[in-house]
């Protein structure tokens, strides 16, 4: 159980405001990995047809006949949602359709309708499998994403996805870029966490990797201060040995 430090109670107007907004936050990254329904799938044909059954022999047949037509395009043709072939190959978790879809050049950073491209995608779901593939085949992990303006790293982060993050700040993503809700990573660990060890196990990597733990929120606060008057007393111990020694401190 994590312990609330004193002058901060359950009721007050900040903890109850920012309660509410992380629950908005929550449900908005949610609805934005709604990957295709029964029914759309039902009525997909070609390539978006065969990347969401897995059907890799089909998407290269596919691909074949685009490139004798001269239509390299149809590699990213779109649904009715804006997702492309390797999106819906990314919510299918079809991984030998990726790697098809890759090798026929289809943009790796292409983005949907809800402005997020495959890499957010599979962080936000917590596919580690499928974010390995698409790094190794070249997805940029630093790609401004989301009606928010921020990145796989923010969306990982926000989650708790601590194996994401730990993907991800390898394959360079940024680690203090700032979303138009004025939050880095680090912020968002705090602020829209639980507390618990998935958080922390971000909030240790983020440090480790040399995320910048003075930068603050509109308000001026810094994740040390958030993580305060949240009562996160785990987190508080990590950012004050941070702060203190230069060192994060790793939940076991």
């Amino acid at each position: 159980m994590r312990g609330r430090c004193a002058g901060i109670g359950e009721g007050s107007a900040e903890v109850k405001a920012l309660l509410a907004l992380g629950l908005s936050l929550v449900t908005g990254l949610a609805a934005a990995q709604v990957g295709p329904s029964a029914a759309e799938a039902t009525h997909y044909t070609g390539l978006h047809a065969a990347a969401w059954r897995g059907d890799a022999a089909a998407v290269a047949v596919a691909v074949a006949v685009a490139v004798a037509r001269a239509d390299r395009a149809a590699v990213d043709t779109r649904d009715g949602h804006g997702r492309t072939p390797l999106h819906v190959a990314t919510f299918a978790r079809q991984h030998e359709v990726i790697r098809t879809l890759a090798k026929a050049g289809a943009d790796l950073g292409a983005v949907e309708n809800d402005r997020y491209d495959a890499v957010t995608i599979a962080a936000v779901a917590d596919d580690e499998a499928t974010l390995a593939v698409l790094l190794e085949l070249g997805a940029s992990a630093g790609l401004t994403t989301s009606r928010y303006d921020g990145t796989a790293l923010i969306a990982a982060a926000h989650l708790g996805h601590d194996g994401v993050v730990r993907q991800l700040i390898k394959a360079g993503a940024p680690l203090d870029h700032v979303n138009n809700l004025h939050w880095t990573a680090l912020i968002e660990a705090v602020v829209l966490g639980d507390g618990g060890t998935r958080h922390q196990r971000v909030v240790h990597d983020l440090l480790t990797a040399g995320a910048n733990a003075q930068l603050t929120d509109r308000e001026g606060r810094t994740p040390l201060a958030l993580a305060r008057s949240r009562g996160y007393a785990a987190m508080v111990r990590q950012f004050e040995m941070a702060r203190d020694a230069g060192a994060a401190v790793r939940p076991r």
